[in-house]
């Protein structure tokens, strides 16, 4: 390899260096949210804050607000389900006790169920409520509010074989039903009717909504992960999140103190977090209006599916239906509520970033994988061997381009001996011998290049999705989102203390065993060929791995784990390209060579 490849690779490297570090210190600004789409929408707010709206046209009123029961004397509903267990409450008929059986807080078996849902009044409380709006002068009196206390009509306990049914009399002809059902995964069907027993005809509205009062406890607030307000409305994904919602509430003087999309057929919004997330689904085809808004009074975030008003006639009966999602973001399981119910673009409520194109394939090629293997760090190996065969025919000009490189290089000497220090002749002789031997002194680089996006989709991916989330490889990888937990500080857990944690000023010192493995094998790697004579190029290489061991020792170890299986697969195909090129690498001498430079440089 000559000095201006060598160069370019060395620029190139550093490039990614710097990349990597601007990546995380000084994140791209958010994108620009969505245009406000203006409604006539007036709003009350009932008990706790949650912001129930009469129907769209209608004239606002303040509404009365309703008692709320001593909660120790609400009963409640038990849910159980093989993937969710809780209860709902009679009060409001609330959604607002839910937990994830097979999800916990961290990979200790006795640790306790991740909790999404949490009941009003509660620290962090987080809910799901429906009900109906009134409109054509009804009064507010006439429908269920958030606090309403419902009968149990019937069922005992919300099962996927047992669904329930809860009902309210107004007293004054109307009565209300709402009929809860699930099935095995995370998915909610209510179905709310009202029977009208009067002599006239009534109009109202049915509506969902989901509100969490203050920010969530876990929020991460990292650029690379979205997390707040998703949906999508008539085909188009929009993200608002939570520190954008407060801005609109602070410009509510201003007349804009909500996210008002009117959407004409399909489309589905609540929040996402990290891992979980709870949306409300109005019936494909259905028109509606998807609302997204902060309360400074109650600090309150709220999401709200408003749908049309519709008129009972007397002795008839008017129904609605809305899913509710609730639960993690499983890929498998979204992706067949996307196709098997008609939920637009479902999959894209998993945060795949600005490289979608990259980093959908890469999942799925990891999720099969995972299935194949049973193990979702031999499936990353998995995929490191597939972008390594997909990438093969271009290594492979890439490494014998080098080949011929080497090969030149007692005639490149020549040149150089030849031109004194005219560079420009110089460049121009060395230009002449590359075209009439054919070799291209930058495709070395080219290789190197397509990592960097492929190395940002993988971070992306590992970070992103659950299915990393407390993923085993092996031994002391119990979680290939986490960082690998071993620490040279304390001899990989031979001495008696604890490795620092992430709050630790040496935590970024705790480097484990896969990072060191990384760094031993970019090291390797460069001992394919010699040492740069240049002092300052040869320091920087061999500083190289080491500063990147420490750069990544606190990244995901699943992506620790992809790089030093890269490098030891490019280590084997350079080697193997060299040698059937008739360059023979001494490995070995080129690793003396570097321990006399370091010496004499000593």
């Amino acid at each position: 390899m000559d000095d201006q490849s060598r160069n370019l690779i060395l620029a190139t490297v550093l490039s990614f260096a710097v990349i990597l570090v601007w990546f995380l210190l000084f994140p791209p600004p958010p994108p620009e949210e969505p245009a406000v789409t203006e409604a006539e929408v007036a709003e009350t707010v009932a008990d706790e804050g949650l912001a129930v709206p009469p129907a769209a046209g209608e004239a606002s009123g303040e509404a009365p607000e309703a008692p709320a029961p001593a909660r120790a004397e609400i009963p409640r509903v038990e849910i159980d389900t093989p993937s969710l267990f809780g209860s709902l409450s009679l009060a409001g008929g609330r959604i607002d006790d839910l937990s994830l059986r097979d999800y916990r807080v961290t990979v200790d078996d006795d640790s306790p169920n991740v909790r999404l849902f949490i009941p009003a009044g509660s620290e962090h409380a987080y809910y799901a409520v429906h009900g109906w709006r009134p409109a054509g002068g009804l009064s507010h009196d006439a429908v269920p509010g958030p606090n309403t206390l419902w009968e149990l009509e019937s069922g005992e306990t919300l099962t996927p074989d047992t669904p329930v049914t809860l009902r309210w009399d107004n007293g004054a002809g109307l009565i209300f039903r709402r009929t809860v059902a699930v099935d095995e995964q995370f998915m909610f069907t209510i179905t709310q009717t009202v029977e009208n027993t009067t002599d006239a005809e009534v109009r109202l509205a049915p509506y969902g909504i989901i509100a969490r009062h203050g920010m969530p406890p876990d929020l991460m607030g990292f650029f690379i992960l979205h997390e707040g307000v998703v949906g999508v409305m008539d085909g188009s994904l929009s993200e608002i999140d939570y520190s954008a919602l407060m801005k609109m509430a602070e410009h509510e003087v201003e007349g804009v103190p909500a996210e008002v999309i009117d959407v004409s057929s399909d489309g589905w919004l609540g929040f996402t977090d990290h891992y979980w997330m709870s949306t409300l689904i109005p019936p494909s085809g259905q028109a509606f209006s998807a609302v997204a808004k902060y309360n400074p009074v109650s600090d309150t975030f709220q999401t709200d599916a408003r749908l049309p008003v519709v008129s009972v006639a007397p002795g008839a009966t008017a129904e609605a239906s809305t899913r509710l999602f609730a639960g993690a973001k499983e890929w498998a399981t979204i992706r067949d509520y996307q196709e098997n119910l008609g939920i637009d673009r479902f999959v894209d409520s998993i945060d795949w970033g600005w490289f979608f194109f990259l980093t959908k394939p890469i999942f799925w090629v990891l999720h099969q994988f995972n299935a194949l293997i049973g193990n979702m760090g031999w499936a990353i190996i998995g995929l490191t061997v597939a972008i390594k065969i997909i990438l093969f025919p271009l290594a492979y000009k890439s490494y014998v381009s080098m080949s011929r490189m080497k090969a030149l290089q007692p005639e490149l000497e020549k040149i150089k001996e030849r031109t004194g220090g005219d560079s420009a002749k110089l460049q121009q002789e060395m230009m002449a011998l590359y075209k009439r031997e054919k070799v291209n002194p930058a495709a070395g680089c080219l290789p190197i290049l397509l990592q960097i996006p492929i190395f940002f989709s993988l971070y992306k991916v590992i970070f992103v999705t659950i299915e990393l989330r407390h993923a085993p490889f092996f031994g002391w990888i119990e979680d290939l989102s986490a960082p690998d937990p071993t620490s040279i500080l304390n001899l990989f857990g031979l001495l008696p203390w604890d490795a620092p944690g992430p709050d630790s000023f040496f935590f970024i010192f705790s480097i484990g065993v896969w990072p060191i493995l990384l760094g031993i094998s970019m090291w390797l790697q460069q001992r394919l060929n010699p040492t740069p004579a240049d002092r300052t190029q040869a320091m920087i290489f061999n500083w190289m791995p080491w500063v990147f061991m420490f750069m990544l020792g606190t990244f995901a170890s699943g992506l620790v784990i992809y790089w030093v299986a890269n490098n030891v697969i490019t280590f084997i195909q350079q080697y193997t390209i060299m040698r059937s090129q008739g360059v023979k690498p001494d490995v070995l001498g080129n690793i003396a060579a570097t321990f006399r430079r370091t010496r004499k440089a000593e």
